[in-house]
């Protein structure tokens, strides 16, 4: 660590054996480890909505089917939009200090909601800022995908990244398991002396405030900042002229963006399509979905992202084909399993794209120094860890739309014609879509200029 600054670490090598074996392991795990505890509640404050919507109804608050799905949307669509800055501040800022920050923010969110559901006569367009400014949480994901992918070796980043992004996920199944059971419990009450309808909605909120000084805390005494990961915003800026950039990103709406969107969206349709069935057990969808992403990450170390993304797209669609079903005739049963297999498919996805994309700016890179030294491959390695950084989040932050994207088309759909089933069929045409790119971009024998080079580097 630099002697001036005890919080920066100036010699950092993961691709050295040695360096890492002795002293680079431990460094990393530890700030994966409180990175996990950050993005896992700043997914939580992100999805608080998603249950807190389900209940304004019964507390007063005279809302729409439709109002209420965007109540649930709009967090994904701001946590998606602060994902930009949020993938050019760990190089901007390093990774400690944005995480501090990140984390500090989710304040605003947790209070505002404390305040303002337990006051019924709020109007919707002033209830639709407080929930946008869960997207807060959104943003962290962005940040400490970019931040963890500077610590670990291109053969762990797989793994490693999965890992992260599960911790942080589940954070999704958290709160959607914990608000229903801590909304009944007063302890938390200091905005009114009794419960709504049988339920301390301000709990939502308020829960979270000791968790995040947690996460604070955590992420001041033990997380580092890396002078490698150091780099220029015009630096990063040129991942956005990448051809792969856009492509993987329009791939990642459809693993992660199903993932959020269903998750922020599975405890309201639950409600409308099967009034009789308690919400509590939507945080099923979540979990499983989380569980099943480190899984993807794993596959794709050791067979390749490309094949398993192609094979998984595939999974879902049969899935989504399922759900159709299992909706229209009105059996939960069936709908309940098959969109659980859904949400395992989003995990799979997202460790799978997920593991893709350092693997496509590492190829790339390194083909454009063919011919120039071991002083060029080395340039190329660093160059390729500092974009894929900021792919890493800059991908993440389109894939993160779907968190608008999805609720946004299941209350247009219940709106238009009554039932969810339309905007399943759009969903399931966009899975097709994302199937052929994968095939045609990573997989197929001949391909294009720089496509089957990247094929058959088992992207």
């Amino acid at each position: 660590m630099s002697k001036e600054n005890p919080t920066w670490i100036s010699d950092w090598n993961p691709e050295d054996e040695a360096f890492w074996n002795s002293k680079g392991r431990v460094v990393a795990r530890r700030n994966l480890i409180w990175s996990i505890v950050a993005e896992h509640i700043g997914f939580s404050v992100w999805l608080i909505w998603s249950i807190v919507a389900t209940k304004l109804p019964a507390a007063g608050f005279h809302y729409t089917t439709d109002e209420l799905f965007q109540l649930v949307a709009i967090p994904g669509l701001i946590g998606s939009l602060m994902r930009f800055p949020y993938t050019f501040a760990v190089t901007m800022f390093g990774g400690r200090n944005w995480t501090i920050f990140s984390a500090t923010v989710l304040f605003i969110p947790t209070f505002g909601l404390a305040y303002f559901v337990s006051q019924p006569e709020t109007p919707f367009w002033l209830m639709l800022l407080v929930a946008s400014t869960a997207g807060l949480g959104g943003g962290n994901f962005a940040s400490s995908m970019a931040n963890i992918s500077f610590f670990y070796p291109d053969r762990m980043k797989g793994w490693a990244l999965g890992l992260n992004a599960a911790g942080g996920n589940i954070g999704v199944s958290s709160v959607q398991l914990l608000t229903p059971i801590l909304m009944g419990i007063g302890i938390f009450n200091l905005y009114q002396a009794t419960p709504v309808s049988g339920v301390y909605l301000q709990n939502a909120g308020l829960m979270w405030v000791i968790p995040i000084c947690i996460a604070v805390f955590g992420a001041v005494f033990f997380m580092n900042n890396l002078t490698s990961a150091k780099s220029s915003f015009k630096n990063q800026l040129a991942i956005v002229g990448r051809k792969h950039t856009w492509i993987m990103a329009f791939i990642y709406i459809g693993t992660f963006g199903s993932f959020i969107g269903y998750s922020a969206a599975f405890p309201l349709l639950i409600k409308t399509q099967f009034p009789a069935v308690t919400i509590a057990i939507a945080f099923l969808g979540p979990l499983v979905g989380s569980l099943s992403r480190p899984l993807g990450g794993l596959l794709a170390d050791k067979v390749g992202g490309a094949i398993v993304t192609f094979w998984n797209f595939i999974a879902m669609g049969a899935a989504t084909i399922g759900v159709l079903y299992f909706v229209g005739i009105k059996d939960f049963t069936g709908f309940l399993v098959m969109f659980l297999i859904l949400f395992v498919t989003t995990g799979v996805g997202n460790g799978s794209t997920y593991r893709m994309i350092p693997s496509i700016f590492r190829e790339e890179n390194l083909q454009k120094a063919k011919g120039k030294g071991e002083a060029g491959k080395a340039l190329a390695l660093k160059t390729a860890s500092i974009e894929s950084g900021a792919a890493l989040g800059f991908i993440g932050a389109i894939g993160a739309c779907g968190g608008y994207l999805i609720p946004t088309g299941f209350g247009k759909s219940i709106a238009m014609t009554g039932g969810p089933q339309l905007a399943l069929e759009i969903y399931l045409a966009f899975y097709a879509v994302c199937l052929a790119l994968t095939w045609f971009y990573y997989l197929r024998g001949t391909a294009s200029s720089g496509v089957s080079s990247l094929a058959g580097a088992r992207i």
